[in-house]
């Protein structure tokens, strides 16, 4: 089997509006972030499986035959994109010496890891010699989606390196992805390693890193949105600790306590997540205009709001909204809350106005145009930053609505990315 050496990325995620009101049957919307994993594949002559993630200071091999003792008689009987294999993960488990109750981050990879090259490659007969190198900008454990970015960056890498899908560069080309069946085929693989690393996901965060841009997740449906603008934010990550299954369940009491007043304010961040995706289809159909980021604004504080009331804010949060308020900026918690992160809309720094417009033409007139569209200036953003960072909280200036899984040449990653991924 010859394998071409590759390098993939994927992006992390955030949820933009719908946190918790998504659990009882409201719409969430998930965005995808431009912090990336990134992922190296080489072909070895070494006979030994090789996974190297340095974020986590995991640096493993095995012996390609001991993996092959893994497999059924048949190889057919894996390769279920569909199904979890339990034998086969009862099996990992027992190889990595994982006892059913650890849930560490290492473990999972590992068996996440193991889990995809065995079941992609067992049809072929044969378990090629090969090393994983993983390097992401994404914390991990902080609802940011790194786990599934991993996922689907083995998916890719694995499902091109066995031939499963065709690895697309040319000579000409610097990224490229893959179309509509390659693509829904990575995701359902991606599944599965969230599977094994979070029990029973939703399947939006394996979907956002794969079909990047913004999703809409409704009731167990996942709907990508056409034609997305691109919104920069500042992501901040408090680094409290926080339990999703208890905030989660937290939510549930007070909706039982207080049923007459918690489920208006479901009902209200439901209509927060529906007029945010109107807006956002507005500014891809026509140019965007002050009073769009006026609403998107509006929306975020509304939604803060709504989250403190039902119980999930944190002094850590109020916080962030405390400081980059001060800055004429409005944030809100993502994910689960309790702590962990929050986002920051950050207004664009140039307006794109229509060509042969009169406004085009008339420089005077342009000139009033922008300054009553206020941007956000980098002396604001570096402030910010700073003062978030006074508070022993970590920042980021990024987007969302960037680019899914992608494929790319070497000359096409990060400087950074780059160099790590060579020591490997």
């Amino acid at each position: 089997m010859h394998i071409k050496e590759c390098i993939m990325s994927a992006p992390g995620k955030a949820i933009l509006h719908g946190e918790h009101a998504v659990v009882h049957g409201n719409v969430a919307l998930a965005v995808s972030l431009n912090l990336r994993t990134y992922l190296r594949l080489q072909a070895t002559s070494t006979s030994k499986v090789c996974i190297n993630l340095p974020n986590i200071n995991t640096f493993l091999s095995w012996d390609v035959t001991k993996l092959k003792q893994l497999l059924p008689d048949s190889g057919a009987e894996l390769g279920n994109v569909n199904e979890l294999d339990a034998e086969l993960v009862r099996r990992l488990r027992d190889l990595v010496g994982v006892s059913n109750g650890t849930l560490d981050t290492r473990s999972m990879a590992i068996l996440a890891f193991l889990y995809i090259y065995l079941s992609v490659f067992a049809g072929s007969g044969e378990l090629p010699s090969l090393t994983v190198s993983v390097w992401s900008e994404l914390p991990t454990g902080a609802g940011l989606g790194s786990s599934a970015a991993y996922s689907v960056c083995l998916a890719a890498a694995l499902l091109s390196a066995s031939g499963t899908i065709p690895s697309l560069l040319s000579d000409q080309e610097s990224t490229a992805r893959w179309g509509e069946v390659e693509m829904e085929l990575i995701n359902r693989w991606a599944f599965q390693g969230e599977r094994i690393i979070h029990g029973n996901p939703s399947g939006v965060d394996n979907a956002v890193g794969t079909w990047g841009g913004i999703l809409r997740y409704h009731s167990g449906k996942i709907t990508p949105l056409n034609r997305v603008p691109m919104l920069r934010i500042l992501l901040t990550n408090t680094k409290v600790p926080r339990s999703t299954k208890v905030l989660v369940a937290g939510v549930k009491d007070k909706m039982n306590k207080f049923p007459s007043i918690i489920n208006p304010v479901l009902e209200s961040v439901n209509a927060v997540s529906c007029t945010c995706e109107q807006t956002l289809s507005e500014m891809t159909n026509d140019t965007p205009t002050p009073e769009h980021y006026n609403i998107l604004e509006e929306l975020i504080d509304i939604n803060q709001h709504h989250l403190n009331v039902m119980g999930v804010g944190h002094p850590a949060l109020d916080t962030l909204c405390r400081v980059t308020l001060a800055r004429g900026l409005h944030s809100k918690l993502t994910g689960a809350g309790g702590g962990g992160c929050g986002i920051t809309l950050l207004r664009p720094d140039k307006i794109e106005l229509p060509k042969g417009t009169v406004l085009q033409s008339t420089a005077k007139i342009a000139c009033r145009v922008l300054s009553y569209y206020p941007e956000t200036e980098c002396s604001v953003i570096q402030n910010t930053i700073q003062d978030l960072r006074d508070c022993g909280y970590d920042c980021w200036e990024t987007s969302v609505g960037a680019e899914g899984v992608q494929q790319h040449s070497p000359l096409a990653v990060k400087k950074e990315a780059l160099e790590v991924l060579a020591r490997y």
